[in-house]
């Protein structure tokens, strides 16, 4: 399977996603289009992963990349192409599934459970642990987007949903330790005190808590994007 990885901060990488990718024998294509927003042709790959990001969908303005980025989203939707975002991505997900984006009512930062609903039991999310912690870091959040199964809920309240060709989570399990370092350095400044939001130090040390469980859980989510994937071919 050949997959295109659309990157919108040098620090949001694919994490442990890589890992997967080179464990199972396919190939990843990391676009960074905070460099380069050159984009690649829809016959160039299998599935597009649209990563997170501090910007928001809205800031068209200041990243004019992310109007060719939703074009391609929205050509992928259109042709059955399989589309896995994570936070922002499922943000940008979201909108071009005609869902607003918006601020949320409370800052998610830090590992915080998420709560699976029944939904998830038939979904590319089955076998995700009840209450499982999850790394957040996002502010806006979005409605379920028309057609698609809610999949997830917490501080926010729509944390996953699934489309017939698309899997969009607010959450990040593909993140590796040195990944939550990044994301310190790079932001740790938005931490705040809200009720979902955690200490640096506490979010530095709970990586090593629910790090190698989001790990293995994120390769069994993976593998069942994968055989539906095929299974379109």
């Amino acid at each position: 399977m050949r997959i295109v990885c659309l990157q919108h901060a040098s620090f949001e990488g694919p994490g442990n996603i890589a890992a997967w990718a080179a464990l199972r024998g396919h190939s990843l294509r990391v676009i960074h289009l905070h460099d380069d927003p050159a984009l690649p042709r829809m016959d160039e790959f299998d599935l597009l992963l649209v990563m997170g990001g501090p910007m928001s969908v809205h800031d068209e303005v200041e990243y004019g990349w992310l109007v060719p980025e939703k074009q391609l989203i929205a050509e992928c939707l259109a042709q059955g192409k399989f589309v896995l975002g994570v936070c922002l991505g499922s943000q940008l997900l979201a909108e071009c599934l005609g869902s607003p984006v918006y601020r949320n009512s409370v800052k998610e930062i830090g590992w915080f459970p998420i709560r699976l609903r029944s939904e998830a039991d038939s979904s590319c999310l089955a076998g995700v642990p009840q209450q499982m912690h999850v790394l957040h870091w996002h502010g806006e959040t979005y409605d379920l987007p028309p057609g698609c199964v809610h999949l997830a809920e917490k501080g926010c309240r729509v944390q996953a949903f699934e489309h017939p060709t698309a899997l969009g989570v607010q959450f990040h399990m593909e993140t590796t330790s040195e990944g939550v370092q990044a994301f310190l350095r790079n932001c740790g400044g938005e931490i705040g005190t809200g009720p979902y939001e955690q200490p640096p130090q506490e979010l530095d040390a709970a990586e090593e808590l629910h790090g190698d469980v989001n790990r293995r859980v994120l390769f069994e989510v993976l593998d069942r994007i994968a055989r539906r994937v095929a299974a379109n071919h």
